[in-house]
C-alpha cells in the first residue's frame, strides 16, 4: 500500500470529470482502492475520490465509523433519489485544509454503485453519510464543494490556499539550499 498525495484547490486536476470504471476485479482497482483507503485515514479524512488523487475513475471510499473500521467502496456510484427535505452540514474536505462552510444538500439519499469485483448493491444514506456520498461524487464530477460558497469566500479561500502553497514551496527550497 502506499499514501497518495492529495491535490490541492484550486489546481485544475480537481476539475476534470472522472470516467466510468470498466473493468472490475483487476489488480489496479483493488490497489486503487488499498492506497486510497490508507490515504484517507492517514489524512485523516471520511472520504476521498480517485479524482482527489489525480485518477480520473469513478471510485470513492468513504468511512464515518467513529471507529475508522467500517470502509465503504463505491465504484461508479450514481445518486438514484434524493429527498426533497435538505439540510446544511458544515463540510471540510482534504483537497481543501483547514476550510469548514456549510452547504445545502438533500438530508437523504439512495445510491446505486458496485463494489470492486462488480457486484451492484443499494444504499440508502442519511446524516453524515448522505452528506459524504453527495460531496465525494461532486468530486467525480468536477467540483469542490467550495463552488457552493459565495464568490467572495471562494476566492479569499484560493488566495490563502495559493499563499500557503507558496510558503510551502518556498520552506522546501531552504531545506534543499541546507544540505
Amino acid at each position: 500500500m502506499a499514501l497518495l498525495k492529495i491535490l490541492r484547490y484550486p489546481d485544475p486536476r480537481l476539475h476534470k470529470i472522472a470516467k466510468p470504471v470498466t473493468e472490475f476485479g483487476t489488480e489496479h482497482l483493488r490497489q486503487l482502492v488499498k492506497d486510497m483507503a490508507e490515504t484517507m485515514y492517514d489524512a485523516p479524512g471520511v472520504g476521498l475520490a480517485a479524482t482527489q488523487v489525480d485518477v480520473h475513475e469513478r471510485v470513492v471510499v468513504i468511512d464515518v465509523s467513529e471507529t475508522t473500521d467500517q470502509l465503504l467502496v463505491f465504484v461508479n456510484p450514481e445518486i438514484t433519489w434524493a429527498s426533497d427535505e435538505k439540510q446544511v452540514y458544515d463540510e471540510g474536505c482534504l483537497s481543501v485544509p483547514g476550510i469548514y462552510d456549510g452547504v445545502e444538500r438533500p438530508a437523504r439519499v439512495k445510491v446505486k454503485a458496485y463494489d470492486v469485483e462488480g457486484k451492484e448493491f443499494e444504499l440508502d444514506a442519511d446524516g453524515l453519510l448522505a452528506v459524504c456520498i453527495q460531496h465525494e461524487m461532486d468530486h467525480l464530477m468536477g467540483k469542490v464543494f467550495v463552488e457552493y460558497l459565495s464568490p467572495l469566500k471562494r476566492n479569499r479561500i484560493k488566495a490563502k490556499l495559493q499563499k500557503e502553497e507558496r510558503g510551502m514551496e518556498r520552506d522546501a527550497a531552504l531545506r534543499a539550499a541546507r544540505r
